[in-house]
């Protein structure tokens, strides 16, 4: 068996243990989302040997068949890509968390999909931060009104937000972008919505996940630093 993720997933783990420590936090309390999307299902079982818990998919049906084919792990799926509301009903039973909720219509699909299938389905919400248009995600304004409309649903709960910040090669120019999905979420704690609670921050990615770490993240998505670069279909 290659060894090179087994290294890879203890050094990510060691990195952000340090950043947690660095900035007084518990390490247990953020928690290595392995972003597998691309990757076949043998480099997924052999992370999950190595201590991987949870796997980030973007793609539906790319995350059936791996899931299907990886049942016997014990592991948590969560969806970190953009999701149609048309393929909420395929995303409802396979995942413990959905991190891209970014409108109403598709927190409504979700909810009515949780219901059939007699389930509470753990969301976030997705907000666009930087306000780029290549970028999903609700307008920073506009995510406490998102929020409070979801909230009413009885089969979806807001279990926080997440954010993806622009590129930068430098991780100390995205802080402000987690710095600000932080007080976003704080100032959306304060308003005491039913069946929200602001406990996730999904935020920081393999060239930035220290910074995030530092702002606050509890998830973070790792994906190249483990499994290497890209695979595209």
């Amino acid at each position: 068996m290659d060894n090179t993720i087994s290294k890879n997933l203890q050094e990510i783990q060691e990195r952000i243990q340090k950043a947690a420590e660095e900035c007084g936090r518990d390490p247990q309390s953020i928690r290595l989302v392995a972003v597998s999307k691309t990757k076949p299902a043998e480099m997924l079982r052999q992370a999950a040997a190595a201590g991987a818990t949870i796997f980030g998919e973007n793609y539906i049906q790319e995350a059936r068949e791996k899931i299907a084919e990886l049942e016997s792990l014990d592991v948590e799926w969560h969806f970190i890509g953009h999701l149609q509301s048309n393929k909420a009903k395929y995303a409802v039973p396979l995942f413990s968390l959905i991190h891209s909720v970014d409108s109403f219509k598709l927190a409504g699909e979700i909810d009515k999909q949780a219901a059939k299938a007699g389930k509470i389905q753990d969301i976030l919400v997705q907000v666009n931060i930087s306000g780029e248009e290549t970028k999903s995600g609700t307008a920073d304004e506009e995510a406490a009104t998102l929020v409070k409309e979801i909230s009413a649903l009885e089969n979806v709960r807001v279990k926080g937000l997440m954010t993806m910040p622009p590129f930068f090669d430098d991780p100390d120019r995205a802080r402000p972008f987690f710095r600000r999905l932080r007080e976003l979420a704080q100032a959306i704690q304060n308003k005491g919505f039913k069946n929200v609670s602001m406990e996730e921050l999904s935020m920081g990615m393999t060239g930035d996940f220290e910074a995030a770490i530092e702002e606050g993240a509890t998830l973070v998505r790792v994906g190249t630093a483990i499994f290497g670069a890209r695979n595209y279909n």
